[in-house]
């Protein structure tokens, strides 16, 4: 089978680190998020890919210029415009020369959906497209998928109030689509799947959804993207994963528990790394602690300074000696260089 990899989001919600770097580039447990998703996908008999670029492709291509990731054969479909989640489907499906039924995944979803199941589920119902259900505590900031019996789509309902939301189980982002879905997706503007595609398929009782009871997570937002890689520390989806990368220099009286430690990072003598994520290059001072938190590629966290409380650093940031950053941002590039007598709350 033939997938279609939705990965052309600003991620917004990861700024500063994705004002260099497509979120499916960034790092997850020393590599990119985006071969996690392809060995997934070739864990389940896909052996080619097309990936829906829009912002920043060339880093795509960069990192894979002979159109080969994970043992899969990549296309690459650059949007000449943001076309939402059903236009930008439509036009790597065509662009890839998609005519059989295929598979779409967004890029900044880490799952062990059994892929397999969802496309046998999809072929013994006969519908034109089925969902991956996913069940949440709080659906509101998810498309809800309330289903009869057979698991036919009663309706599908985008971002409802808690309290009004018809039930728990929400689009997981992964779709088995009949090619003839490329027929209901206008050409040449945006449409959405959730709001417009979906919903016409549902009128026409043609949408089928099934839950997985497996793990899911949306990797969009620094708590999440850094839970994403405490999970593969914990053992939470399989053994527990090494975080630390050989080439990090770490002082023999430097504490880190708990935290992925990239390539070529410095851990200076007495300091403290808990909980965080650090990327490659990065420098962490003499008695600097680093709690809770993500720093960016090549930043800085000056002797004695405190990072934590979700904080986040991006690309070639300096947090100065002695200060603190707790929550929010360093932007690319910036230095904070205030006396050591200030304490900086949510730079």
């Amino acid at each position: 089978m033939k997938a279609v990899v939705l990965v052309g989001g600003f991620g917004t919600r990861l700024r500063p680190l994705t004002l260099t770097t497509p979120k499916q580039m960034l790092p997850i447990l020393h590599k990119p998020m985006i071969e996690h998703v392809l060995e997934h996908l070739a864990s389940h008999g896909i052996n080619e890919a097309v990936l829906s670029m829009g912002y920043r492709p060339d880093a795509f291509a960069d990192a894979y210029p002979e159109g080969l990731c994970a043992g899969v054969k990549l296309h690459y479909a650059i949007e000449p415009e943001p076309l939402d989640t059903a236009g930008a489907i439509r036009f790597a499906a065509r662009h890839a020369g998609i005519a059989d039924r295929f598979v779409v995944v967004n890029g900044d979803v880490l799952t062990d959906l059994d892929i397999g199941a969802l496309v046998r589920f999809h072929d013994e119902h006969h519908g034109e497209g089925t969902i991956a259900l996913h069940k949440v505590d709080d659906p509101s900031a998810f498309g809800v998928v309330p289903t009869e019996a057979d698991g036919k789509v009663i309706a599908f309902v985008e971002k409802p109030p808690r309290d009004e939301a018809p039930t728990d189980l929400i689009n997981a982002g992964t779709y088995v689509l009949e090619a003839s879905v490329l027929d209901r997706i206008a050409d040449g503007r945006k449409v959405s799947i959730e709001r417009e595609v979906f919903p016409a398929m549902v009128a026409d009782g043609v949408l089928y959804a099934t839950p997985g009871d497996t793990y899911w997570i949306d990797t969009g937002t620094p708590p999440k993207y850094l839970q994403s890689q405490m999970d593969l520390l914990r053992g939470v989806r399989g053994e527990r994963a090494q975080g630390i990368h050989p080439s990090a220099t770490i002082a023999p009286d430097a504490v880190v528990a708990r935290s992925v430690i990239g390539e070529g990072v410095e851990i200076g003598a007495g300091a403290a790394v808990r909980g965080s994520i650090v990327m490659p290059g990065a420098k962490v001072g003499a008695g600097a602690v680093v709690e809770r938190a993500i720093l960016g590629r090549r930043s800085v966290v000056g002797a004695g300074a405190r990072v934590d409380d979700l904080a986040v650093l991006g690309d070639d940031a300096v947090v100065g000696p002695d200060l603190r950053v707790s929550g929010g941002s360093v932007g690319v590039g910036e230095h904070l260089e205030l006396s050591p007598s200030d304490t900086t709350e949510g730079a």
